[in-house]
């Protein structure tokens, strides 16, 4: 694809993967990405924003065909993803610097060979000129690594925010047209790689929020001209009080646990609770951490195997630890055969989540009646609570 102008001498320029379906060895891209990069033409100054994957270097190298020289390469964020082509087009434009926050210097040099005598660190707040534009950089830390920064074009009011509003999509739309895809293409983002970060980020937020945006230009996904649509969502996302939604991740091997989990669906929607369930023999790990952005309970359902969780279970409640969702109650349900020492097992891997834990209900063979009044008291409990602390 060739640059694409964005403003007067500003264009976005970078590569779109239309086939790439994990992320990290871990996050599942059914919609592909982006790698965008953003070269700025001043009236003394050139200077490239982010670079690409390095896997598609050679489409960033031929859209800067025409670019005889570039005075700074900015690293917004040391991730391979956009900073591991850096070394290409140092090679291309040898006298060029990189600029990079204090904490990024070394990373960069660890991470992939980039001479030190090529790079300058910026402070917090720093700006460059590049003659009739200028460029401010700001510490936006844990956006999603501790070196992260976003920049901004003073003149033209453009925030280039790497991955900070970013969003996993590979499309030809330079702007957003679907509102509601990007919104949940940028959620499913948020979810899997901020969310473990919220509270920083919303000092972030804070931070960014005195300077006039026109435009929001992240590396990944689309470009918003609308930069109150994503901002907000941030702010929803991250609002410390849940929806009244119960998110239930679950395996079943012989149909016990599944009766005992329709049931459940069944008493909390005659409650007034949302539910969203996820088999997690089919499940799209990327779908359930959107859901637990907003729930307010999360239900681990699980048969047992050798007196503990089905390894599914175990991987889903260790993701959920590790992404610390806002939820503030969490059960168990399921049926054993013999012996069960699941609620051990699965309250040891939520260190991470400060949830209260509602009493579980753990079955031997198949629900009888006993059993379905246990979990319709389960049921109560959690509308209750969710009714105490306000979640709609």
């Amino acid at each position: 694809m060739k640059p694409r102008k964005i403003k007067d001498r500003i264009y976005w320029m970078g590569a779109v993967d239309w086939d790439r379906r994990l992320f990290d060895s871990l996050v599942p891209l059914p919609d592909g990405t982006s790698y965008n990069a953003y070269l700025i033409e001043g009236s003394e100054k050139t200077v490239l924003i982010d670079t690409v994957d390095p896997p598609m270097v050679d489409e960033l190298l031929g859209q800067l065909e025409n670019v005889p020289k570039l005075d700074y390469i900015v690293s917004l964020h040391a991730e391979q993803d956009h900073s591991g082509s850096i070394p290409n087009v140092l090679a291309r434009y040898p006298d060029a610097k990189l600029i990079c926050s204090s904490k990024a210097k070394n990373m960069l040099m660890d991470l992939m060979p980039i001479p030190e005598k090529s790079i300058i660190t910026v402070n917090d707040g720093e700006t460059i000129t590049l003659g009739n534009k200028t460029l401010k950089f700001i510490y936006t830390p844990w956006v999603h690594w501790p070196e992260t920064m976003v920049a901004y074009l003073e003149e033209d009011k453009i925030l280039f925010s790497c991955d900070f509003f970013g969003s996993h999509i590979a499309t030809t739309d330079l702007y957003v047209s679907d509102e509601g895809r990007i919104y949940e293409a940028a959620k499913r983002y948020y979810a899997e790689i901020m969310m473990p970060f919220r509270n920083v980020i919303k000092k972030n937020l804070e931070k960014i929020a005195p300077y006039d945006i026109s435009m929001i230009a992240p590396s990944h996904g689309v470009i918003y001209q609308n930069p109150s649509f994503i901002i907000n969502a941030h702010k929803d996302w991250m609002n410390d009080t849940p929806k009244n939604l119960v998110v239930i991740p679950y395996i079943s091997m012989h149909n016990s646990t599944k009766l005992m989990i329709d049931f459940l669906v069944s008493s909390l929607v005659e409650k007034g609770v949302s539910v969203e369930i996820f088999d997690l023999t089919a499940t799209d790990i990327g779908k359930l951490a959107i859901t637990l952005v907003d729930a307010g309970t999360i239900v681990v359902g699980t048969p047992t195997i050798l007196s503990g969780p089905h390894p599914n279970v175990v991987y889903a409640t260790y993701l959920a630890n590790a992404l610390r969702p806002k939820a503030k109650f969490l059960s168990i349900i399921g049926s054993y055969g013999w012996a069960n020492k699941t609620v051990e097992i699965l309250a040891g891997m939520i260190p991470n989540l400060k949830v209260e834990v509602i009493e579980p209900v753990l079955i031997k063979g198949v629900p009888l009646e006993s059993g379905y009044k246990a979990l319709d008291k389960l049921a109560e409990s959690i509308a209750m609570k969710h009714k105490e602390h306000g979640f709609k």
